[in-house]
């Protein structure tokens, strides 16, 4: 589930909404049944609302999208992780402070 500002990113649309972006895109690698990264969703979903017009900001399921995953080599779930210029700019995993992801994005702009 995806806020109103979240976009939902899947392997159709990954090269066109992150790697072929003009602004900054923070995305949530996440799963349904993955209790973290259900607590880390209304965050991300916070951040979405504030850096829209700006940066984008969006979820990613792993089991829909193993390849983008596999290709990303994602360990562990819920990793974050930020892209400029569609390339890695940042990279957490697990749950982190939301002021650590805003700052990274407000960098990367």
């Amino acid at each position: 589930m995806a806020g109103p500002d979240t976009l939902t990113i899947t392997s159709q649309n990954f090269k066109s909404e992150v790697l072929d972006s003009t602004v900054p895109v923070l995305v949530d690698f996440w799963a349904e049944w993955c209790g973290p990264c259900r607590m880390l969703g209304p965050t991300i979903d916070q951040i979405a609302t504030e850096v829209k017009g700006t940066a984008k900001v969006g979820k990613l399921d792993i089991d829909g999208a193993q390849d983008i995953a596999l290709s990303l080599n994602i360990q562990s779930i819920p990793t974050v992780i930020l892209f400029k210029n569609g390339q890695p700019a940042g990279k957490w995993v697990g749950i982190r402070p939301k002021a650590d992801y805003v700052n990274a994005i407000n960098g990367a702009k």
